[in-house]
Formats: structure tokens, sequence, C-alpha cells
């Protein structure tokens, strides 16, 4: 299961463009930054992003990636349970 990761280029002023590259630099996720998704409330008050549909989001860039990081591992544990 490859995770996908999406970011708006709105929240980048969050700093969440140095977690995108960060995530962009590990050939196992994909990572797409799209003009807006659509989330202008969380996009003006907090980083945040999509991780398989799901928002995720933290108080600053660098939890953001962390928050990131658990949610794959939450979903890839999920589909090793269900044996996919």
């Amino acid at each position: 299961m490859r995770p996908i990761i999406e970011f708006c280029v709105n929240n980048m002023h969050h700093g969440t463009e140095e977690v995108m590259k960060k995530l962009e630099a590990n050939p196992d996720y994909d990572v797409i930054e799209y003009g807006c998704l659509g989330n202008c409330g969380e996009c003006y008050l907090f980083p945040y992003a999509l991780v398989n549909g799901e928002t995720v989001a933290a108080a600053t860039a660098d939890e953001l990636y962390e928050q990131i990081l658990a949610k794959v591992k939450e979903i890839e544990a999920m589909f090793d349970l269900l044996g996919e």
C-alpha cells in the first residue's frame, strides 16, 4: 500500500513545504501538491495535509511531519491486520 499524501500550496506559509520535501524523498510515498484542497479553515489556521484522504493537522510543521508518519504507520497496520 502506497500512502497518498496531499498538500495545499496555500498552506506552505506554515512551513509545510519542508515537510513535503522530506516526504517526497521517500520512494514509498506518493506526495502530491495541489493549488487548493478546499479546507480553507484548516489551511489558514495550522499546518495540515491529507493522508489517504484523512486530514492530519498539528500545531507546527515538525509536529505535522511526525503526525503524518504516525498516520501512515496506522494505515499500514490496518492493512496488515486485514491481510492486504
